[in-house]
């Protein structure tokens, strides 16, 4: 049994729960009920003695056996359908099993469900003459689900030396012959030149907050796609924030993620080094850089996923939880597609056969 301790009113109604009925008013003498933070006769705050209880977890884990993605949901949902492959195939993971870092920090929900389930009905509805005239609300709804995603942010400073061709431009004047209504012709006209010599040089800049996917169920291609998010609204995590939202663990590792964004931001350079050389032109650049100061944080960001089936096939819907940019796949009706190609070139067919009378 946990044993008893003092601690001040401000800490002791947040973390504990109390066990005195009541007590003498350090100041008057005059009793005090048990939670109450202030004396009732003379208004002084309370000392409080509680018993402190450990605080039980608020969420619990669970994996995807069809596509492996790593949740956590609350304790109070005994359940949980994939939002990732719309599986029902879902085992427990026991939290001693995930072995997870914590985040560093979360952007919480801006956009409702309502709003979320409103926005897919919008998108799916574009391209409406393509879409098949038998896809039914009925197959997608209520499956909209609210996902806080991992993603890992890296800042580095890359310090560059390269080396490249610089080519300025200079012109000059070419007289030549041509042939014009059967007579000949001398003409001049103005031919560029490119007089090229070697440059050489270094490079340095500082690069942040590239979002690396740290989901396996969210290849980085969508992930690039949904973004951006605006980094502002970043918040110190805590867990309330996931309150009745799922949260799944991140399976791309630190080091795995670190890599990925070490070529984004090689490729980065590359270009910020380009755009830097002088002269007009250039040609053969080679980047060497190295990456130093490396600093990481791991993010929740909010995401709205929507899986559903259209006959047999699965087609997923992701919107941006904080800005309410949408992507995703939708059926399309091949026989649409078709007929349009038909008309098309039918129409073609038929100026060619015009021009050719």
């Amino acid at each position: 049994m946990a044993t008893a301790k003092v601690l001040d009113s401000s800490t002791a109604l947040d973390e504990a729960t109390p066990i005195v009925d009541s007590s003498p008013c350090d100041a008057c003498g005059a009793p005090v009920d048990k939670n109450d933070r202030f004396c009732v006769h003379c208004g002084t705050e309370q000392l409080v003695e509680v018993a402190l209880a450990e605080t039980p977890a608020l969420h619990k884990h669970f994996r995807c056996e069809t596509c492996g993605a790593e949740v956590s949901v609350d304790l109070g949902q005994r359940s949980y359908t994939c939002a990732f492959c719309d599986s029902n195939y879902v085992v427990e993971l026991p939290p001693d099993q995930t072995g997870r870092q914590k985040p560093e920090f979360v952007i919480g929900f801006a956009v409702t469900r309502e709003d979320a389930m409103e926005r897919f009905r919008d998108w799916l509805k574009q391209g409406n003459w393509f879409r098949p005239g038998d896809l039914k609300w009925a197959q997608v709804a209520g499956k909209m689900a609210g996902v806080y995603l991992p993603f890992w942010s890296f800042s580095m400073l890359a310090a560059s030396r390269w080396n490249a061709s610089i080519g300025e431009h200079w012109y000059r004047t070419e007289t030549y012959t041509t042939r014009e209504n059967g007579k000949t012709v001398t003409k001049t006209r103005r031919v560029q030149e490119t007089e090229w010599w070697p440059l050489a040089g270094q490079h340095h800049q500082y690069y942040s907050f590239y979002l690396v996917s740290g989901s396996n169920s969210l290849d980085q291609a969508w992930a690039n796609q949904i973004k951006p998010y605006h980094l502002a609204a970043l918040k110190r995590y805590e867990p309330r924030y996931l309150a009745g939202w799922a949260n799944e663990e991140y399976t791309i590792e630190r080091d795995e993620a670190e890599r990925a964004c070490r070529g984004e931001f090689a490729r980065r350079e590359q270009q910020n080094i380009a755009a830097f050389l002088p002269g007009d032109t250039h040609r053969n650049l080679q980047v060497e850089t190295h990456f130093s100061d490396v600093n990481s944080d791991l993010i929740l960001l909010p995401v709205y996923l929507l899986s559903y089936r259209y006959r047999g096939k699965l087609y997923q819907f992701l919107l941006n939880g904080q800005t309410g940019k949408a992507i995703g796949k939708k059926p399309i009706s091949w026989w649409k597609i078709g007929a349009a190609v038909g008309i098309v070139a039918a129409i073609i067919a038929a100026i060619i056969l015009l021009t050719n009378l």
